[in-house]
Formats: C-alpha cells, sequence, structure tokens
C-alpha cells in the first residue's frame, strides 16, 4: 500500500453521513482530530479546505460553518470501495489501464477497487495478479485488489489456482469468473469448499449458458416488439437458487454479482432468512435504466445482465433500501469506441460507471428518501470492504468508519450540485457511459487514500499542494 502523506489536512464545516458539521483534521494517514467547528487543533503547515468561501466566511451566503440556511452543505463518507471494477490491463489497454482506471475510480470518490480477472492473460495465477497488483501501487490513486478467476482460463473446466493467488502479494479473497458463469455445479461446489481455508468468497455471474444463448437484451414485450432476442430472468435467477444451496450445503461464502431481476431479489431474500451466508450486488445502471432504452438500437444501453423492465428497478430498489441487496458495485466495463459505435448484435456488452455511481445512487436512492447518506456508506464502503476483507491493515483499512485513529479514506462529496454528463469529459479512457447527456446529481470534491489527496476540486490531483483551498459548491 502507498505510503501516508506528510502533508496535513482540515476538513472545515463538513457533515459525516450527512449529519452536523464538524472540523476534521487528517495527519500521518489518519483522523487525527474531529471537533465542532473551529475548536479543532490544527498542525503547523496544514492545508485547509473549506466547505465554501475562500475566507471560510460564508460569501456564497453559507455559514462559517459551510452549510447554507437550508442545511446543506459537503457530506463526508468514508472512501468508497468497489467490489466489481473491469481495469483490462493486462490485454486490453486500448480500453482502459489500471492507471486510467484507478485515476477514474478517485474522480468518482473511490479508495479502493477490486479488478475483474478476465484480463489477457486471464488472473488466474499467482504471478498475474501480482502483475495487477503491483501495477496498482504504482499508479497510487486507489488501492486494487485484484479478483482471481475461479477457473483456468475462465473456460469453466479446471479450477485455477486459488490457494496461490490467495498467498500472493495480492492477498486475493475474491475469486469470479465475471463475464461468464460457472454453470457445472460440481466445480462451483468445489470452488466455494476451497475458498473456506483462506476466508475467500466466490462471486458468482449468475447466467445459464444453455438459456441465454444468443440473447440480445431482456426477454420481454420489448424484445419481442423489436426483434432482439430475448435474455429470460429465469437465467439469472435459476443459478442463484442453485448456487445459495451450494453455499449452504459446504458452509461457504457466496457472492452473487449484478443481480438485476425481482425473483433474484426475492431468492436472496430467502436465502438470507434461512441463515445462509450469502451477499448481493446492483450496479447503478440497474437501479435506475429499463430495457426500453433498447427500442433505438443503441449499443451503450447493451450490457450483461440486460437492463430489466421498471418492475424489476422497483424490486432492486427496494431490495436494496431494505439491505436484501448488501451493496452497489459499478461493474464498470470500459469500450474502445469500435466496440460499441456499431450494430447491436456485434457490440460488446458493458457500461462505464466509477464516475457516476454515487451520483446515481444518490439520484434513485438518497434524493428520494430510500436511504440516508448513512445507508450509502454502508452499501458502497463499508460492506463491499467487508466482503472483499479489506477492512483490516493488510487491506488498507478501507470501509471503516469515520472517526479518530482511522485510516483517512475519504470522500467528500456537494450532494447539491448537479452535473451534465459527458463522456468524453470523462477520466477513464473510454466514453462509453449510459448517462451521456442526462443531469446528474452530487460531485466529488476531494478524495483522500490514507490521508493523501487524490482528488480536490473536483480535480485528480497530480502533484502536492499546499496553502488553502476552497471547494465551491454548486448555486443553492
Amino acid at each position: 500500500m502507498s505510503t501516508p502523506s506528510t502533508t496535513a489536512y482540515v476538513l472545515r464545516g463538513v457533515r459525516p453521513y450527512g449529519t452536523d458539521p464538524v472540523d476534521v483534521v487528517l495527519a500521518e494517514g489518519v483522523i487525527a482530530a474531529i471537533g465542532a467547528p473551529g475548536t479543532v487543533e490544527v498542525p503547523d503547515g496544514a492545508t485547509e479546505i473549506l466547505a465554501s468561501g475562500g475566507d471560510g466566511t460564508g460569501g456564497d451566503g453559507t455559514g462559517s460553518d459551510g452549510t447554507g440556511s437550508d442545511g446543506t452543505g459537503l457530506v463526508l463518507l468514508p472512501g468508497l470501495v468497489d467490489l466489481h471494477t473491469h481495469l483490462r490491463e493486462p490485454g486490453r489497454e486500448d480500453a482502459e489501464t489500471v492507471f486510467s482506471g484507478t485515476r477514474a475510480a478517485a474522480a468518482g470518490g473511490f479508495t479502493a477497487v477490486h479488478a475483474m480477472a478476465n484480463t489477457t492473460p486471464t488472473q488466474d495465477t499467482a504471478g498475474v495478479v501480482e502483475q495487477v497488483y503491483r501495477l496498482g501501487q504504482e499508479a497510487g490513486w486507489v488501492d486494487v485488489h485484484p479478483v482471481g478467476a475461479v477457473t483456468v482460463g475462465l473456460g469453466g473446466e479446471k479450477l485455477a489456482e486459488l490457494g496461490a493467488m490467495a498467498d500472493s502479494a495480492a492477498r486475493v479473497r475474491v475469486f469470479s469468473d465475471d463475464g461468464k458463469c460457472v454453470h457445472d455445479p460440481v466445480l462451483m461446489r468445489r470452488a466455494l469448499e476451497y475458498v473456506k481455508a483462506f476466508d475467500g468468497v466466490v462471486a458468482q455471474h449468475a447466467q445459464e449458458p444453455r438459456l441465454t444463448e444468443g440473447a440480445q437484451m431482456n426477454e420481454g414485450v420489448v424484445s419481442a416488439q423489436i426483434g432482439l432476442a430475448g435474455w429470460p430472468a429465469v437465467a439469472e435467477e435459476s443459478i442463484i437458487a442453485r448456487d445459495v444451496l451450494l453455499a449452504e450445503h459446504v458452509g461457504s461464502r457466496l457472492h452473487v454479482c449484478h443481480l438485476s431481476t425481482a425473483g433474484s431479489v426475492e431468492i436472496i431474500r430467502w436465502a438470507k432468512g434461512r441463515g445462509i451466508n450469502v451477499t448481493a450486488e446492483v450496479t447503478p445502471h440497474h437501479l435506475v435504466l429499463t430495457d426500453e432504452l433498447a427500442r433505438d438500437y443503441d449499443p451503450v444501453f447493451k450490457v450483461n445482465p440486460p437492463l430489466r423492465t421498471a418492475a424489476d428497478v422497483e424490486a432492486v430498489r427496494e431490495g436494496l433500501a431494505d439491505g436484501t441487496i448488501d451493496i452497489v458495485a459499478t461493474d464498470h466495463a470500459p469500450h474502445p469506441v469500435e466496440d460499441k459505435d456499431c450494430e447491436w448484435a456485434s457490440a460488446a456488452f458493458g457500461m462505464t460507471g466509477l464516475e457516476t455511481a454515487l451520483s446515481v445512487v444518490q439520484q434513485t436512492m438518497v434524493d428520494t428518501g430510500r436511504m440516508t447518506w448513512a445507508d450509502v456508506a454502508r452499501v458502497l464502503s463499508e460492506n463491499p470492504a467487508r466482503i472483499g476483507r479489506i477492512d483490516g491493515e493488510h487491506g488498507g483499512g478501507q470501509g471503516r468508519r469515520i472517526a479518530v485513529g482511522e485510516p483517512a479514506n475519504l470522500t467528500l462529496v456537494d450532494p447539491a450540485a448537479t452535473r451534465a454528463i459527458d463522456g468524453r469529459t470523462q477520466v477513464t479512457a473510454s466514453d462509453n457511459t449510459p448517462f451521456a447527456g442526462m443531469e446528474l446529481p452530487g460531485r466529488v470534491v476531494a478524495t483522500f487514500l490514507r490521508g493523501r489527496a487524490t482528488v480536490l476540486d473536483g480535480a485528480v490531483v497530480e502533484s502536492t499542494r499546499t496553502g488553502s483551498v476552497t471547494l465551491e459548491g454548486a448555486a443553492r
């Protein structure tokens, strides 16, 4: 992990989890102090970050604590953690690299990402996962935790070197053939049994291949009307049902990737009620977009699993709000323009998501009153860090509570800001965002990785800055 910065920061008038304003001091890589505005001891030479107004006097109409008369202000969250990121390197550097992808992650408020295994070569050996891990260390924007493949070459025939990857410098604890389903139940059982030895988890891409052969989009009214091969919900739900029972049988941890249907939510709810050790994720795009968007045959909306119906969107929102779904994971899937700017059938599956995830969660869950900012911290930081086992010292102390003495992995967001999304101006190397042209709420204004600023005033920090920095919020 990167070493703590020697630069100290004072965050003036910020609101941890959306609560009352406080001043927060970051020093030597940890949260050094938290107190009422104006009461904390400030280290010599500390950089002040003011919620608004360069002199702290609230020159834009806010008070000296950085909050407006309507109670708005900058919200401080634990650094976001993504359990499902495609960084493409090695092998597809034309779409993304560890360097570009982690810069995008920092811009989106993330301090740690899990890099999926479907690279070229596949992340199925200790050597490859260590390569990705070290690329992340060299880049330095976020902690990169490689996900190990479950099977050799994602082929679904032979278990990969799970133990060797777990014992490697990358300390892999999450294993997935994402992009492909571990469809053989015997192999899935063996994988679940194997990872118990080192407290690992198998993250399943739930897709029965025989039910989705040639499928292009969600099976339903829209697919029938526009003539695209349908992808039935049962293809996802049948694998989830099988795997939660396997996990119960062997007493192992199972994680369900990018859950997308109402039926899947009900299966997870049933499994948790039965005491099965299963967790599940939903992507930002499945929280808001529906299969109606396929009517124009725009391949930017082609994704795996496919966009579902409005009823499914409502069900996954409800599942996230009531805790049935544990986390939001981006499934950030960058592609070069030639892989998406083509006819639907030939286009690659996938969407970018690192830089828009927090905004989508705010729009769909916070601004609708279904979740608080503390809930956002739970689903975008605390739970993913716990599932990936990176909340301890060896994992960089990710997903920890905002408290004195804890690692200063933090995200500062202006919830009152709005921004128009343009894929061409995002930090990621690819522009295949499904939110292009949309206006989303919220803006990440600062990100800190163990006390080192990786983003300030909404821009990725390319070099160390000192002095006073003002984070201007949107007009209120």
